[in-house]
């Protein structure tokens, strides 16, 4: 592949966008860069990556994105700790069989994959919600098994498209756990470090990395996550719902007119 530098400021501008919007909202990113990485470079002429290729170079931005925004969270007091173990375990369990189970997976399984989560993520995201007035965040209840469950089957999907769920486990922890916005945000970043670790191990050992868009993904990554992971935690808690809720939905019609049409 030609390395030049309109290629390089592509790749960066995607993965900085990509990662600043995770930050603020607290996804991995992969809602954003999945389509943009597959659409844009051979909008722009340059050459298309693969759907294996973009879930590989995701998985591996993701895991630094994620570990970017838990640094600028981690002294809010918003990262439920036992959330965190009840969902990450399964996570990357489930993440790490996906993430080495789809190289046996044409692109159009990859695709499909995708495109059926953000669907469910996106109308997971319209449910109605009732935002908690508390305030004691160290002390959330939710059902465990719930929680469990749902995060190994999100690891798994996550896993065949190199992302780390967030995208839909932001909403599971909204609708279905009940977990108050700011703390799954923040959480779900911790969440996503951990689910990466599983799909990026997977993905290595599938053999479809690409050395040089994932280092220059992961760089953009580093600077993006903690910006926006500052900008989120000053904006209105129905603002960053809308915000994910719009950003999920717009890449639902997307992929689901690419594969119907």
């Amino acid at each position: 592949m030609e390395l030049d530098i309109g290629w390089i400021l592509v790749l960066f501008t995607i993965g900085f966008l990509g990662s600043f919007i995770s930050g603020m909202v607290g996804i991995g990113g992969s809602i954003i860069k999945y389509p943009l990485l597959l659409y844009i470079p051979p909008a722009l002429g340059f050459a298309a990556f693969t759907a294996q290729e973009v879930s590989a170079i995701s998985a591996v931005q993701v895991f630094f994105a994620s570990l970017a925004g838990i640094f600028a969270y981690r002294k809010g007091g918003l990262i439920n700790t036992k959330l965190i173990l009840y969902m990450g375990v399964p996570i990357v369990l489930g993440s790490f069989l996906g993430g080495y189970g789809s190289r046996f997976l044409p692109d159009s399984a990859i695709n499909l994959t995708y495109a059926f989560m953000a669907l469910t993520a996106a109308v997971m995201m319209f449910l109605p919600k009732k935002e908690s007035e508390r305030m004691d965040y160290a002390n959330i209840r939710f059902n465990a098994a719930a929680a469990a469950v749902s995060a190994g089957l999100v690891g798994i999907l996550s896993g065949i498209v190199g992302a780390a769920g967030a995208f839909i486990i932001v909403p599971i922890m909204l609708v279905i756990l009940k977990i108050p916005t700011r703390v799954a945000i923040a959480s779900s970043l911790a969440i996503t470090f951990i689910s990466s670790i599983g799909s990026a191990a997977g993905k290595l050992m599938g053999g479809h990395m690409l050395l040089i868009p994932s280092i220059i993904m992961v760089i953009a990554s580093i600077m993006g996550s903690p910006i926006g992971a500052k900008t989120g935690q000053k904006m209105n808690v129905k603002l960053l719902q809308w915000l994910l809720a719009g950003l999920i939905t717009a890449t639902v019609i997307k992929i689901w007119l690419d594969i119907l049409i």
